[in-house]
C-alpha cells in the first residue's frame, strides 16, 4: 500500500506543477518514498487538529519540492482540497510556490531559501527539549515529539545548515532527525562540479549519528533508518539517503532538466506508465488510497484524544505548571508590566546597552518563558540572564541560549523556536553583524513571528574597532524590511519603553539597537511611553509657537541635537527638538508628525550616524542632513564622531 500511496504522490506532484507551468517536479517525484514513509507510517500528527502541541514537527527545508508536502497534506486529511493541488502556484491559493506558514495547514514554517527549513528545525528541536523538561514529570510525559526535515544538496551547500548543525550536535539534540535527499543534482547539473565533500564525515564530526547508504526508494530502509535515529539518546540523527531526482521518468530522471521545470505532458505520461498509474487520468487518487488515510485518520485521533487525556490529568496533578503552560501558549503578560518596568532604577549616564540588560532580566522575572541568548557576545550586549542556568546538553531547564558565533543559525534558530509554541525567543548580536542573519529576519517578518533581536553596539561611536565593525547602512536597512518593528532608545527611560513595545509586540518582530557608548538622561518636555507607541515626541523646546530649527534625532543623536539646541537658543533661537525612536510607525502617521509635531518650523534638521536618504519622506520645505554617507574609522569614538561632524558647534556651521 506505501508503495501504492508513493506513486500516487509522484501523479499528483507532477500534475500539479505540469498545469501550473512552473514548479519543481525533480524533488517531489524523487522524494516520494520518503515524504509516504513519514506521513503514512512515521509521523504522530492529527490533520484534524493541525496545531496539537505534541505533534511530530515535518520542515521540508529544500521548500523548491512544495508540491511534495502539499501533496501528502492533502492525502492525509489537512484542510487542503484537491481543487488547491490543482491552483499550485495560483495568486490566493494555499499552495504557494514555496510553503508559507500560516497559509497552509500543517505547514510548520516558511521554506524556500535553502538551509533555513534545517535551522529552523533545530530550533523546533531545541524548544521540544527545553519545553520537556520544564513540564515532564515523573508520571507524565507530555512532551514527547521529534522533528523531522527533508533537507537537500543546495540545504547542505548553504553556510546556515552548518552553523545549526554544529550547535545541534553540540547541544545533543537527539530528536531531530534530518533526511538527506542526496540525488547529486543541483540546478546547474551534477552536483560533482561544486560539491565534492564527504557530507557524512562533516557531520559525523558535528556530532551526529549518520546513518549511510539509505535507499531513498525502499520505504522498509527508510522505515528502518528511521527506527535507527529514534534509537540514538545521545545525538541528532543524519539519515544519507540516495535517490534519483523524477524518478520513474523516461527521459528527465537523474537529470537537472528536472529540477525546476515542468516534465512536460509526454514525459508525465511516460512516467505514468513506468509506476503502474492511469495515464490519462490527472490527480489520480485510487480508492484503496484514500480508504487507507481514512483508517489511519482514526487512529491517529486516537493517539490524539489519549494524550489530551493524559494532558488533563497532568494539569490536574500540576496546576501551577499548568498555569505556566497556559501562559506561555498564549504569550499571556502580567497585567503591571509597564508599571513594573517603569519603577526599574537605572542609573545614568548610561550606555543604553547597559540599561537594556537591566530591563531585560527585570523582564526575565517577570514572563518564564522569556529565553534567548547572544553570538558569543553576551558580555558586550548585556543579555546574560544572570539568575538563570544556561542551556547545555543534558541540561535544558536554563534561560540562557549559548549560540557561538553563529548569527545566521542563531536567527533561523530562534525562529524555529518561536514556530514550535510556547516560548519567546530573543537573539543578541552587534548591529553590524545584522547582516549575517538577514535571511533569518527577513524570514521571521514574513511568518510575522514576534522575535526580539538586541542589537548593540550601533554607530560610528563605537570607535576603535573602525568600520568593519561600524555600522553605516544597517539602521535604514532594518527599518527597509517589511513588518519589523525598528527600535532606537535615546535614554535609559526610552530604553524601558522601546523593551515594553517589543514584549507587547506580537504582530511581528522588533529590533532593539542600543548603544556602546555612554549616554545621559533627557529631561522630557512630552510622555515618552505615549511618544514611543507614535514613532516620535517633542523631548524640548523653547517657548515659541513658531521655531527657527527643528531636529529630528534617535538614539544617541537625540542628547546631541538636545545640545546643539541650547547653544542655539543661547544665540535667539527658537528650537524643538524632536526624538524619533521608531522612524516607520512615525512614517505611517503623517497627520501627527507633519500637522502636529512639524507644522511650524523654518528649517529642520536630521541628526542621525547612519546613511540618510531615507529620511526625505518626513521633510519638505527647508532641510538638512546630518548623516554618515561613508564607511568609518578606526579611533577613539568622540574623535571619529566629530570627525564626521557629529558635534554642536560643526552643526551649527553647516544649518545656518
Amino acid at each position: 500500500m506505501l508503495n501504492e500511496i508513493a506513486n500516487v504522490v509522484c501523479g499528483l506532484a507532477a500534475d500539479s506543477v505540469e498545469d501550473a507551468n512552473s514548479g519543481h517536479p525533480g524533488l517531489p517525484i524523487g522524494c516520494a518514498e520518503i515524504g509516504t514513509a513519514l506521513y503514512a507510517d512515521i509521523l504522530k500528527h492529527d490533520p484534524q487538529k493541525p496545531d496539537w502541541p505534541d505533534r511530530d514537527r515535518f520542515v521540508l527545508s529544500a521548500g523548491h519540492g512544495s508540491a511534495l508536502q502539499y501533496a501528502l497534506l492533502h492525502l492525509s486529511g489537512y484542510d487542503l482540497s484537491l481543487e488547491e493541488l490543482k491552483k499550485f502556484r495560483q495568486p490566493g491559493s494555499k499552495t504557494p510556490g514555496h510553503p508559507e506558514y500560516g497559509m497552509t495547514p500543517g505547514v510548520e514554517t516558511t521554506t524556500g531559501p535553502l538551509g533555513q527549513g534545517l535551522a529552523n528545525a533545530v530550533g523546533m528541536a531545541l524548544a521540544e527539549e527545553i519545553k520537556a523538561a520544564e513540564f515532564n514529570t515523573s508520571q507524565h510525559k507530555i512532551v514527547d515529539h521529534y522533528t523531522y526535515t527533508i533537507a537537500g544538496d543546495g540545504c547542505m551547500m548553504e553556510g546556515v545548515s552548518s552553523e545549526a548543525a554544529s550547535l545541534a550536535g553540540h547541544l545533543a539534540l537527539d530528536k531531530l532527525i534530518v533526511i538527506y535527499d542526496d540525488n547529486n543534482i543541483s540546478i546547474e547539473g551534477s552536483t560533482d562540479i561544486t560539491f565534492t565533500e564527504n557530507v557524512a564525515d562533516r557531520f559525523k564530526a558535528y556530532n551526529w549519528h549518520v546513518i549511510e547508504d539509505v535507499d531513498g526508494h525502499d520505504l522498509e530502509q527508510i522505515k528502518n533508518a528511521v527506527k535507527a535515529a529514534k534509537a540514538e539518546k545521545n545525538k541528532p540523527t543524519l539519515i544519507m539517503a540516495k535517490t534519483k531526482i523524477a524518478c520513474g521518468a523516461p527521459t528527465k530522471e537523474g537529470t537537472a532538466a528536472a529540477h525546476g521545470a515542468p516534465l512536460g505532458e509526454e514525459e508525465i505520461k511516460g512516467l505514468k506508465k513506468n509506476i503502474g498509474l492511469p495515464v490519462d487520468k490527472k490527480y489520480y487518487i485510487s480508492e484503496e488510497v484514500k480508504e487507507f488515510f481514512a483508517e489511519r485518520q482514526v487512529v491517529l485521533e486516537a493517539k490524539r484524544k489519549k494524550w489530551e487525556a493524559e494532558f488533563i490529568e497532568w494539569a490536574k496533578n500540576n496546576p501551577e505548571l499548568k498555569e505556566k503552560w497556559d501562559k506561555a501558549e498564549a504569550l499571556l503578560l502580567p497585567d503591571n508590566l509597564k508599571e513594573t518596568i517603569e519603577e526599574l532604577e537605572i542609573e545614568t549616564p548610561n550606555a543604553t546597552r547597559k540599561a537594556s540588560g537591566a530591563v531585560l532580566r527585570k523582564l526575565a522575572d517577570e514572563i518564564d518563558y522569556l529565553l534567548g541568548g547572544s553570538a558569543d557576545l553576551a558580555p558586550s550586549n548585556k543579555t546574560y540572564l544572570d539568575k538563570y542556568a544556561e542551556i547545555q546538553p543534558g541540561n535544558y531547564m536554563g534561560r540562557n541560549i549559548r549560540f557561538g558565533v553563529r548569527e545566521h543559525a542563531m536567527g533561523s534558530i530562534v525562529n524555529g523556536m518561536f514556530l514550535h509554541g510556547g516560548l519567546r525567543p530573543f537573539a543578541a548580536t552587534f548591529l553590524v553583524f545584522s547582516d549575517y542573519m538577514r535571511p533569518a529576519i527577513r524570514m521571521a517578518a514574513l511568518m510575522k513571528l514576534p522575535i526580539i533581536y538586541v542589537f548593540t553596539h550601533d554607530s560610528i561611536y563605537i570607535g576603535e574597532d573602525g568600520p568593519t565593525h561600524q555600522p553605516v547602512e544597517h539602521l535604514e536597512a532594518l527599518r527597509g524590511i517589511p513588518g519589523l518593528k525598528v527600535l532606537r532608545p535615546a535614554d535609559e527611560e526610552e530604553t524601558k519603553a522601546a523593551w515594553y513595545e517589543a514584549i507587547k509586540n506580537t504582530e511581528g518582530p522588533t529590533a532593539l539597537v542600543f548603544t556602546r557608548q555612554t549616554l545621559p538622561h533627557l529631561d522630557k518636555e512630552d510622555d515618552f511611553w505615549t511618544g514611543m507607541e507614535k514613532g516620535a515626541y517633542k523631548i524640548s523646546s523653547t517657548d515659541s509657537d513658531t521655531y527657527h530649527y527643528t531636529f529630528l534625532a534617535s538614539g544617541s543623536e537625540v542628547s546631541l541635537a538636545v545640545e546643539t539646541a541650547d547653544l542655539l537658543e543661547e544665540k535667539g533661537k527658537n528650537v524643538q527638538v524632536i526624538s524619533i525612536p521608531d522612524k516607520d510607525t512615525l512614517d505611517g502617521n503623517e497627520e501627527y508628525y507633519f500637522d502636529e509635531l512639524l507644522s511650524k518650523t523654518e528649517k529642520t534638521v536630521v541628526i542621525e550616524a547612519g546613511i540618510g536618504r531615507a529620511w526625505h519622506n518626513l521633510l519638505n520645505g527647508d532641510y538638512e542632513l546630518i548623516t554618515v554617507e561613508d564607511f568609518g574609522e578606526s579611533g577613539p569614538g568622540n574623535k571619529i564622531a566629530e570627525k564626521f561632524g557629529f558635534n554642536p558647534e560643526k552643526i551649527i556651521e553647516k544649518i545656518s
